[in-house]
């Protein structure tokens, strides 16, 4: 349909049933709000029934539903209305008769595993009661990330308890936290879960980071008010409600829809209090790392890092082995890429100013090793964080 006959169409009547108390929600609706302004859509956002429930009202005549399906009851409701629907959500399995857009949860749980690893930690534990603001893959996925690597992962495993209060809640996780071994990373399935962690450790006296690092596996303002603030894994939000309005346009128009959920990969982890440290012995790798970390931008290679350390570089590569288990080479452009992911999220740069501001000779070489890493070139990570 070209612009001409999109103007004089109907607006299409279109239901999105997301809650708007977080972050994550907020995000995802104003990117279904962005594609819908391009497409004459006219949103019911967010409806409720008396008893605060996600449902359409009976009245609502509509043409298809974007919807975080985080519970049965939700999904049986909608089922009825026999419209097409996109779930935002991986909460509950799929099921062919609605599409799926969703973060990767194998992505996220690779970042997180790579933050923490790169702290030189040695012990983990992922903490993601079933609150239902997720599916168990969440935590799964990073206890296979970090088994893969060669450690243990202990798991919150206690089942929910519907009555429980926030004593017994507190009690739990006061008991699961002190059999840890620390100093320990702990990966925590959203920012309410890392909050909870972060009360508990306070109360009793246990030292974040020194002796629990703590990694929210979403983004929220809750990861900012908190002390210390809560590092976290930011999502494509935006993205996910763009893709999911895209894929619900499709199968308004007839397409034909996939047994397959679109996967949309996080955009970069947001480093604060929580995980600020470095959990190594080896005072030269230590300052191996601080080396790296303050003067990657000078283009700097495994040679400079072993000067500045007053090490050979046999040794060099052997201490990063055996404390990271990657080579110094393999740290730089780690850590020199994580800028330049940093700066085009958060700048308009341009990409050879970015090049040259990180490190690298210029605009190929950057886009070549930023391919190489994150399997898109610089340009699509930066448009996935807005809502153009």
């Amino acid at each position: 349909m070209d612009a001409k006959q999109n103007s004089r169409s109907p607006a299409r009547q279109i239901a999105v049933l997301v809650e708007t108390d977080d972050l994550w929600g907020r995000n995802i609706v104003e990117g279904v709000c962005a594609f819908g302004n391009q497409n004459r859509w006219r949103l019911l956002i967010a409806p409720r029934d008396r008893h605060g429930r996600l449902r359409i009202p009976r009245i609502w005549e509509g043409e298809g539903v974007i919807a975080s399906l985080r519970n049965r009851a939700l999904q049986q409701h909608l089922k009825r209305f026999n419209l097409p629907i996109v779930d935002v959500s991986s909460t509950l399995p799929a099921e062919p008769w609605f599409g799926r857009v969703q973060t990767d949860d194998r992505e996220r749980a690779a970042m997180a595993v790579e933050h923490l690893l790169g702290k030189g930690l040695r012990n983990f534990a992922c903490y993601a009661p079933a609150i239902g603001r997720y599916s168990d893959a969440r935590a799964q996925e990073f206890r296979l990330g970090i088994e893969a690597a060669g450690f243990a992962c202990a798991m919150f495993d206690k089942p929910a308890e519907r009555e429980a209060d926030w004593l017994t809640d507190y009690e739990r996780v006061q008991q699961w936290l002190g059999k840890l071994p620390k100093p320990v990373g702990v990966f925590a399935g959203d920012p309410h879960p890392a909050r909870q962690l972060i009360e508990v450790c306070t109360m009793n006296e246990i030292r974040v980071p020194d002796d629990v690092s703590i990694l929210a596996g979403d983004e929220d303002f809750l990861c900012n008010v908190v002390s210390p603030q809560i590092s976290s894994i930011e999502l494509a939000s935006h993205q996910i409600g763009q893709t999911a309005a895209g894929l619900l346009h499709a199968l308004m128009n007839g397409e034909p829809g996939s047994d397959q959920p679109v996967l949309i990969p996080p955009l970069r982890i947001r480093p604060r209090q929580s995980t600020d440290l470095l959990a190594i012995d080896d005072e030269e790798l230590a300052a191996a790392l601080r080396f790296i970390r303050e003067h990657v931008s000078e283009g700097i290679d495994v040679a400079d890092v072993a000067r500045a350390c007053h090490v050979s570089r046999r040794s060099l590569e052997q201490r990063f082995r055996k404390g990271l288990n990657r080579s110094p080479g393999e740290e730089i452009r780690r850590v020199r890429l994580e800028n330049v992911r940093r700066l085009l999220l958060d700048t308009n740069r341009p990409i050879d100013m970015i090049a040259r501001e990180s490190g690298f000779a210029g605009a190929a070489s950057l886009s070549q090793a930023f391919q190489k890493q994150f399997g898109m070139p610089p340009s699509a990570l930066r448009r996935s964080n807005t809502m153009e």
